[in-house]
């Protein structure tokens, strides 16, 4: 049952046409937030299947059975990390040739098919509850905040950081609009703030700078740089993020403190399921 509604919780896998299909003809949304997918940009052969099979197929797999199914309208999540206009069209990762493929599918289906499909686009998203580990914001404070060196890249990389309230606000104003089928937007600051800058932040609140290791790691090969365009989605869906990351950061930081003071382990997620 989902919390505090009485109703039930329906899943499938959606790597499954038929399990996607079957799920759409029962419930028949009106309108559908595609979120489900496999959230790992390391550069391994392992993760190929894996985000093909969920990201690539199983978006394909919803958008089929949401045009079936006669939905009124369908927001896919695109990728800071797939190539743009502007950039190589080489993608970083198996996660990005596959965020790649899905969004190109999704503006295909829009324009040939009419499938009422916008793609929001959030850039590096962060806050209260996010359990991957394996994240900086949530790697770095569990590290420092359980006595252990945080050991990082150069943290020269740049990046365009919104919270999570912010980004979830965008995409339901993207949810509620009709007219985007087709269009990407990004859901972001407009600002670049390094690694270096966002670690430092963390480390300055738990007063640990001193366990904090630039360097220790390579930095990854073709990591994009870019912004959100805040002006495009301000005037698409007349949305633009609240918090700096300093705001932001103040908010986080206090969240995994108190936190990791029941868990020390942070039960890092396990591998991500394909549910829709």
């Amino acid at each position: 049952m989902l919390p505090g509604t009485g109703e039930a919780r329906l899943t499938c896998d959606v790597s499954l046409a038929s399990q996607v299909d079957e799920l759409f003809a029962s419930t028949k949304p009106s309108c559908v937030f595609h979120l489900a997918g496999v959230v790992n940009s390391e550069r391994s052969l392992n993760l190929v299947r894996a985000t093909l099979d969920t990201n690539l197929v199983g978006t394909v797999n919803v958008l089929m059975a949401a045009s079936a199914a006669g939905c009124s309208n369908v927001v896919v999540l695109g990728s800071l990390q797939e190539p743009d206009e502007g950039h190589p069209a080489v993608a970083s990762s198996p996660y990005a040739a596959a965020k790649f493929g899905a969004s190109a599918y999704a503006r295909m289906l829009a324009k040939v098919f009419g499938v009422p499909v916008a793609i929001a686009r959030p850039y590096m998203v962060y806050g209260p509850g996010q359990m991957d580990f394996a994240k900086l914001i949530p790697y770095v404070a569990r590290q420092l905040i359980t006595g252990k060196i945080a050991e990082l890249t150069s943290g020269r990389q740049g990046f365009d950081w919104v919270y999570i309230d912010d980004a979830v606000e965008a995409i339901i104003a993207i949810g509620s609009r009709s007219d985007l089928a087709g269009q990407t937007i990004d859901i972001g600051s407009g600002h670049l703030t390094t690694v270096a800058e966002v670690v430092s932040g963390v480390a300055r609140r738990l007063g640990a700078t001193d366990r904090v290791r630039l360097g220790a790691v390579p930095d990854r090969k073709l990591e994009p740089t870019r912004t959100a365009t805040p002006a495009a989605t301000a005037a698409k869906i007349n949305w633009r993020a609240s918090l700096t990351i300093g705001e932001g950061l103040d908010r986080t930081v206090p969240w995994y403190e108190e936190y990791l003071s029941r868990d020390p382990d942070g039960n890092p997620r396990a591998d991500p399921r394909t549910e829709l």
